[in-house]
């Protein structure tokens, strides 16, 4: 799906906010490395480069927003503490650097979360609120702790802070590979590719964004086709990182979204686990189906390419082994 994007929309957050963000999370945070694929490359007539984000001690390119959000708040809202809602990359990075600057962390999720990104959370200290079915659920949790807590609450990815501090990834590929023709990442609320589309677009016009995501529950996907966001039910999927909705009160990923993506695909689970099954087998990274996605969607053609400099974002590696070596069984001998 082509967007048709409003590039005269007022801007919430500037290409300098991302650079301040980058400035900030620097004492916290190592950046990535950028790995070229050759045989992927060869496989495509293409220059694919893999944006290695599991790499982060999170295990999810989460731990920027949150790193760049608990870094701006005040000394009150330090001592009062956090909560947030999460899929569970989310938590896992907030509850990770809270622990490191002592704030208390609440992190609702509902009971779609995977148990290996829940173990970490529990081990990380901070407090976690299993509830509902749906991440929207677990968001009408976390704002009810906010009333009755008075804590500050950080979400998953419409924030400002959040947007900017996912936005460092797209000044790193542009430090990394100036001549990048397009980037492809996962998704969903819409924060990693907000900041990327805003890095990519202010610097470049002519640099793509390229936004995938599951079959089933995709939302911003959905709210793109309809013109506003809208609501869908969750499905099971081995890209469970980009389940979620947007929000009842979306107020800067899917407008920031609208402006800067240029194309939204939907790509089937057989084609996530193929990605998964590649990336293990030719680059022997274990990933979850979120990060291997835009790999999947390369090599089943559901985007097509010749001769570009393409940056495939891996988001993250929070899977379970067993599930893991479930999914990319059947493809492991035909890659």
């Amino acid at each position: 799906m082509i967007i048709n994007k409003d590039r005269n929309q007022s801007a919430a957050i500037t290409l300098q906010d991302v650079w301040k963000a980058k400035k900030r999370i620097s004492q916290l945070l190592s950046r990535t490395p950028l790995y070229y694929s050759p045989v992927l490359s060869e496989q495509t007539n293409n220059h694919i480069y893999l944006k290695y984000e599991h790499l982060h001690e999170s295990g999810a390119f989460k731990l920027r927003g949150a790193i760049n959000s608990l870094l701006s708040l005040t000394t009150e809202q330090k001592s009062k503490g956090v909560a947030t809602f999460s899929t569970g990359n989310h938590g896992l990075a907030l509850a990770l650097t809270a622990k490191k600057l002592g704030i208390p962390a609440t992190i609702c999720v509902s009971n779609r979360v995977p148990e290996a990104k829940l173990n970490r959370i529990r081990s990380l200290g901070a407090s976690l609120e299993i509830y509902g079915k749906s991440q929207d659920e677990a968001e009408s949790r976390c704002y009810q702790l906010q009333e009755e807590q008075q804590l500050t609450v950080i979400p998953p990815f419409d924030h400002l802070d959040v947007i900017a501090g996912q936005g460092t990834i797209g000044l790193e590929l542009l430090e990394d590979l100036p001549t990048i023709d397009c980037v492809i990442g996962g998704l969903s609320g819409g924060g990693l590719m907000s900041g990327i589309g805003l890095v990519m677009k202010e610097t470049n016009p002519s640099i793509n964004v390229y936004g995938v995501s599951m079959e089933k529950g995709a939302v911003m996907h959905a709210s793109l086709t309809a013109g506003h966001p809208v609501n869908l039910p969750e499905h099971h999927t081995l890209a469970d990182s980009l389940l979620g909705g947007l929000g009842e009160n979306n107020q800067y990923t899917f407008p920031l979204i609208k402006k800067y993506l240029d194309y939204s695909a939907l790509i089937p689970e057989s084609s996530i686990a193929k990605g998964m099954a590649y990336l293990y087998k030719h680059h022997h990274i274990v990933v979850e189906g979120a990060a291997a996605i835009g790999v999947g969607a390369i090599l089943d053609d559901h985007l097509t390419f010749e001769n570009k400099n393409i940056v495939v974002i891996i988001s993250g590696c929070n899977v379970s082994l067993a599930d893991h070596a479930q999914a990319i069984q059947p493809y492991l001998t035909t890659l």
